[in-house]
């Protein structure tokens, strides 16, 4: 019994020897295993520097342009009065349409005037009748006076009488000049090539009764003058870089009410005489062409000119620039390719780039697209962008509201 009992314990330590034989055979062979897979993740490379556009900050000299609310206006406009009194018979041309200088409007009933005017000229006959008379009578007593053959008294008379038949001509003479007047006034024309607008007073109306009778209005449209509002300092600043701008041939621009830019080019004709004391602003008028008639007076619309040069102004795309916290900042890649943050200045815009004050030098690289990928002190892979131009100005896709542009 003794000496099984001896056998079975032998066996017991012999299998537990095994057993952590096993186990440490395992935790070495899952050791090695770590350690092959920290080599093989330090071998693995680096991912690429994100891939990023970038642009170069250049310096011109550029244009800077500013906007002004602004509102048609014809350069005539002319109402169409009836200056006799009569029954208007006839309306001889079509609402809201073009009409010629000289075209005939509306004819009035002249059968009064035509009377009034025989009339006239049959007193004009009298009256030359009675000068031939008087000149007859102061011919012939003449040569009798200086003989002394007449009295004094009858020469005297044939002379005033003479000098009284010429005075009647004369005024004879104003009443016919003045009936055919009043006849010509029958016949209504347009004293100018332009729109005519709505008639005011329909055939079979009395008009010119107890005044001129407005009847329609004609306004030229081609050219049309264009109004807008300087501030006092807009002028100031704008005449000062008068001379600098004379050599910028683009003419003004004007944006509709629709946001879309009028096709044609206009430019300034005038400066108001004097400062309004009220608003404290100033008118200038500006003209553009009309051939097509899209515009008509009283519109309203923004005008944009140029108000002055920026000499060797430092510029850089708009979409560029990040506001943080109120500041503008831009991501400026080196020549390591490695990114900084840059706060600048920002000045006007001109067209799709940005005018910056501080902040920037000519030749940096800022980026405009894959500022999200980049970070500052990262390295970046940069591809150079196509350039901006400098020169065209930026256009608005907003409405000018009629209302606003009333109330300003």
């Amino acid at each position: 019994m003794a000496v099984l009992q001896w056998f079975l314990m032998g066996r017991s330590r012999a299998l537990a020897a095994a057993l952590v034989g096993a186990c440490m055979a395992v935790s070495l062979v899952a050791c090695d295993s770590s350690k092959d897979a920290d080599k093989a993740k330090q071998a693995a490379p680096p991912p690429p520097p994100p891939q990023v556009v970038v642009a170069e900050v250049v310096q011109k000299t550029v244009p800077i342009y500013s906007e002004y609310v602004a509102q048609t206006d014809a350069r005539e406009t002319v109402e169409i009065r009836a200056r006799v009194q009569a029954f208007l018979e006839g309306q001889h041309f079509t609402e809201g349409t073009v009409i010629k200088k000289g075209q005939l409007l509306f004819t009035l009933d002249k059968r009064e005037y035509e009377t009034k005017l025989r009339q006239a000229k049959a007193e004009l006959d009298v009256a030359l009748a009675r000068l031939g008379k008087a000149e007859t009578d102061e011919r012939r007593l003449k040569p009798l006076a200086e003989r002394r053959a007449v009295p004094q008294q009858d020469y005297d008379n044939a002379t005033a009488n003479l000098l009284a038949a010429k005075a009647a001509v004369e005024a004879a003479r104003s009443q016919v000049a003045e009936a055919e007047l009043n006849l010509s006034y029958t016949t209504i024309r347009s004293p100018i090539t332009g729109l005519v607008g709505k008639r005011l007073v329909a055939p079979g109306n009395l008009v010119g009764k107890s005044e001129a009778t407005l009847l329609d209005t004609v306004s030229s449209i081609d050219p049309i003058r264009v109004n807008a509002t300087l501030s006092e300092a807009e002028y100031l600043r704008f005449f000062a870089n008068r001379k600098e701008r004379a050599n910028v041939p683009t003419g003004l621009e004007l944006t509709l009410a629709d946001g879309n830019v009028y096709p044609y080019k206009g430019k300034f004709v005038l400066v108001d005489r004097a400062v309004d004391q009220k608003t404290g602003t100033l008118n200038v008028v500006a003209e553009f062409p009309n051939p097509q008639g899209l515009l008509r007076p009283g519109q309203f619309g923004r005008v944009r000119a140029v108000a002055e040069m920026a000499t060797d102004a430092i510029l850089i795309p708009k979409r560029a620039v990040q506001e943080i916290q109120g500041m503008k900042t831009v991501l400026v890649v080196g020549a390591d390719n490695m990114v900084a943050l840059r706060t600048i200045q920002a000045g006007e815009t001109v067209g799709d780039l940005l005018i910056v004050r501080e902040g920037l030098k000519p030749g940096e690289r800022v980026i405009v697209d894959g500022v999200q990928k980049a970070r500052p002190g990262s390295k970046v892979s940069p591809s150079l962008a196509a350039a901006s131009s400098p020169t065209a100005p930026p256009r608005p896709a907003a409405a000018v509201s009629t209302a606003s542009a009333a109330g300003k």
